[in-house]
């Protein structure tokens, strides 16, 4: 037992069981002697719940979160290159990571039987925003091990960090504290020797295992800058589309507004012959109502006068 290993351990239990296993592990390493190891126990401070998520996401999605720490050196790098559409662009990427990350960490504390609060989420968006924005808080988050929620201030300051003296150095690179078992009754105590031996095969497997953890880091690290340069990538010819698209857009619309004029002329001047056509109308049925009575008086004065003709010719002296 080691101080890496009991911080990896209390820092993934809720916050509610932090102490009575840090309790536990302390009276462990005071059973073994360690005194040096059991005070260090005792001085690791209990996370608030936003940390507590926030380890707990780490642990769960690392690449995930080592991309968001990469995606935000990226930003960095880029400030100085990038137009502001292309910036624009990989801010939406990055709102977007970091609200999906959110929601990961909430499904993560519920499915631990511990759902958390509103406030509490935001608290663990400015920590990821935080590990973003700062690389110091990048890599404390990605040690697994805060205490408290981080904020960043906008100005190149991040605010409740945590206590960094927990991110320790491999154990490769300190010599651990010899151990001393208490044989049993019927057991004899190892030599000076067999113990020497022993710490050298700690040693050497905790190189061996530290050399493979850095490796599997650096191939982790990497992939997820790769996948992050990817997405940048595509964000900036996601961008380069919709500047073309907006291009077109703007000519269409260019277009169809001269078009709608132009229809505009050409129903204003219908509508002056409509009512032009209209008001001729309505002069040529006054005149064709006066025709048609003219035309009625005309055959009652016709028939009048044929009826006075055949009238007057039945009236007439026979001329033979």
């Amino acid at each position: 037992m080691d101080l890496d290993e009991v911080a990896d351990e209390l820092y993934e239990v809720p916050p509610e069981e932090f102490i009575a296993l840090r309790t536990a592990r302390q009276d462990e390493a005071k059973a073994d002697g360690d005194k040096a190891l059991a005070k260090e126990i005792g001085a690791l401070p209990k996370p608030s719940a936003a940390a507590w998520v926030s380890n707990l996401l780490v642990r769960g999605q690392r690449p995930e979160i080592e991309g968001l720490v990469d995606l935000g050196n990226l930003l960095r790098e880029a400030q100085e290159n990038l137009a502001g559409d292309q910036m624009r662009a990989l801010d939406i990427q990055r709102r977007q990571l970091i609200a999906a990350l959110t929601r990961q960490a909430r499904a993560l504390a519920h499915e631990r039987g511990h759902p958390i609060s509103t406030a509490v989420a935001t608290q663990v968006e400015e920590t990821l925003r935080a590990a973003m924005a700062d690389p110091e808080a990048g890599e404390a988050l990605l040690s697994g091990r805060l205490t408290s929620p981080m904020s960043y201030s906008g100005l190149g300051t991040t605010v409740a960090r945590p206590d960094l003296r927990l991110v320790r150095p491999p154990a490769a690179e300190r010599t651990p504290p010899p151990r001393l078992d208490r044989p049993a009754a019927t057991q004899q105590r190892p030599s000076a020797d067999e113990r020497k031996r022993a710490r050298e095969r700690e040693r050497e497997e905790a190189r061996r295992a530290a050399e493979e953890r850095r490796r599997r880091e650096l191939e982790e690290a990497r992939r997820a800058a790769d996948e992050a340069a990817a997405l940048a990538d595509e964000a900036q010819a996601a961008a380069e589309d919709e500047r073309q698209r907006i291009d077109e857009l703007d000519a269409r619309r260019a277009s169809l507004e001269a078009r709608v004029a132009e229809l505009a002329d050409q129903l204003s001047h219908a509508e002056g012959e409509v009512a032009e056509v209209a008001g001729q109308l309505k002069r040529a049925e006054r005149r064709r109502k006066s025709a048609e009575h003219e035309a009625a008086e005309a055959v009652v004065a016709r028939e009048r006068a044929r009826a006075r003709v055949e009238e007057l010719a039945g009236s007439a002296p026979d001329e033979g």
